[in-house]
């Protein structure tokens, strides 16, 4: 295996990418469970942007730096990982809320931290454009694109309607009660569905394409918006 010195910066930015990226995310879930009333996330160190508290050693390290590694040898796209799932307890949410109210607003939160990241990097991209700090092409640019890509596909991904993925969250507290069981059958299969969807190219689309348009979207936005 022969990989360049270019190809190993890549590989190792998009590992600190991740890291960071998945951390926002977890911290999300973390922080409006607990201002929804659940302490558990904050006794368990989870209401930190600091990444070790989020980290999952083998979804957040191992595979995604082997995935890297491989990838950058076939010339392919790298790893994919996940983080260490935030613990929370429905039972704990403030009296007034309910529980599946409560379900979808932390479920959305990991989601919803990664547009918020993605949405503040392109816009500091843009800015530093504007003020020529940084050049069309330059390395630092190509590296804020990467990460912008990174957090949307982050949250296209885990939108998707597929438990345990938070979409799949979402979807469960929207079923009706009496298509409750069908669902929770249909979760069994979830991992193996997910899997599909991260392996086989054409259905790694379904989040993919958003992920580049929303991407593409929000720089000419800024652009139109700060460079014309």
């Amino acid at each position: 295996m022969d990989l360049s010195a270019e190809d190993i910066r890549w590989i190792f930015v998009g590992l600190f990418t991740l890291i960071v990226s998945v951390a926002v995310h977890e911290f999300g879930h973390a922080i409006v469970a607990y201002k929804l009333g659940d302490d558990t996330p904050k006794r368990q160190g989870r209401v930190t942007l600091n990444p070790i508290a989020h980290a999952d050693p083998i979804g957040t390290l191992l595979l995604p730096l082997v995935g890297g590694i491989y990838g950058a040898a076939a010339g392919t796209a790298g790893g994919f990982g996940w983080g260490k799932p935030v613990q929370w307890q429905p039972h704990r949410i403030r009296k007034g809320i309910k529980m599946s109210t409560a379900s979808i607003l932390v479920s959305v939160a990991g989601p919803g931290m990664n547009l918020l990241l993605g949405t503040l990097l392109a816009l500091t991209h843009v800015l530093l454009l504007k003020f020529e700090v940084l050049t069309v092409g330059s390395d630092v640019g190509q590296i804020l694109t990467f990460a912008v890509m990174t957090n949307f596909v982050l949250m296209f991904f885990n939108l998707l309607p597929v438990p345990p993925l938070d979409g799949g969250h979402v979807a469960q507290a929207l079923v009706p009660y009496k298509h409750r069981a069908s669902f929770e059958s249909f979760a069994k299969f979830g991992p193996f569905i997910i899997l599909g969807v991260i392996l086989i190219p054409q259905f790694r689309m379904l989040f993919q394409t958003p992920a580049m348009w929303c991407a593409d979207s929000l720089y000419k936005g800024f652009a139109a918006l700060l460079l014309s």
